[in-house]
């Protein structure tokens, strides 16, 4: 179990996103030597701000990556990787679904391997917890993924599908969070999502998989009317619910650009 440390270095990818811009402070916090990679050079002062370490890397140069990666040698990464439009804009979102399945999928790929390639010991993925197939009663998270959808859903479960495949054969964790509200990330309130999670919440599932817990799939959302939480109650002590203080150096709203 990793504790934290100032000894303990993490990359957190997606660091300047919806969930990484409110995660990377409450590391840094927490004593952890944080390197926060994002795409876009106008946000590394952010991330400065919030005590991290920026490094500017597109995801999918594979090459790049790996060599930040081995020169960062952080101990755990945390992949808070998509790319959807700002604010959930709904005249976007099918360009977006398309940009975030790639990224879920051959985004995914090449972070696990420069993860590999530098020795990392932990890591730990966001994932949906919308993507099961249909069925009755609360899901839990051996039920089946709807590989049989049609549509723009084919495309989004076909990444999640190829996301959790590769970290899961790294050994890592995987979030399945629920539906993000909260400030940053489109939506202030949870009306309208059938399994939504405050941000603060996938802040917190996200540290205290870093921290403890077995590898694996877990659901994380902020009741278990539709969702089985079990698991992560049981094996990582998070429970719905969960707030503590969190602080964005970053503003604004848009939504999941890392």
């Amino acid at each position: 179990m990793m504790t934290p440390s100032k000894r303990s270095s993490v990359l957190v990818a997606g660091a300047t996103g919806a969930i990484g811009r409110w995660l990377v402070p409450k590391l840094v916090d927490a004593g952890y030597r944080v390197v926060g990679l994002t795409r876009d050079p106008a946000k590394a002062d952010s991330l400065l701000e919030a005590g991290a370490i920026p490094v500017i890397a597109d995801v999918f140069d594979a090459e790049r990556l790996t060599r930040i990666m081995m020169a960062a040698r952080p101990d755990a990464v945390i992949h808070q990787l998509t790319d959807l439009p700002g604010n959930l804009d709904a005249s976007r979102m099918q360009e977006g679904i398309v940009r975030n399945a790639r990224i879920r999928a051959e985004g995914t790929r090449n972070l696990m391997a420069a993860a590999r390639a530098a020795g990392v010991a932990r890591v730990v993925a966001q994932s949906i917890a919308w993507a099961y197939a249909p069925g009755p009663g609360r899901f839990s998270e051996t039920d089946a993924l709807d590989v049989k959808a049609e549509g723009m859903r084919s495309v989004s479960v076909a990444g999640v599908v190829a996301l959790e495949k590769s970290v899961l054969e790294s050994g890592g964790v995987v979030l399945r969070y629920g539906q993000l509200w909260g400030e940053g990330t489109g939506a202030d309130t949870p009306e309208g999502k059938d399994r939504p999670l405050h941000v603060d919440g996938a802040v917190s599932a996200a540290i205290m998989a870093l921290e403890g817990g077995t590898a694996g799939v877990y659901n994380i959302a902020d009741d278990d009317r539709v969702l089985d939480l079990s698991k992560a109650r049981e094996i990582l002590g998070w429970m719905p619910g969960l707030r503590g203080k969190v602080h964005s150096a970053y503003g604004g709203a848009e939504v999941a650009h890392g």
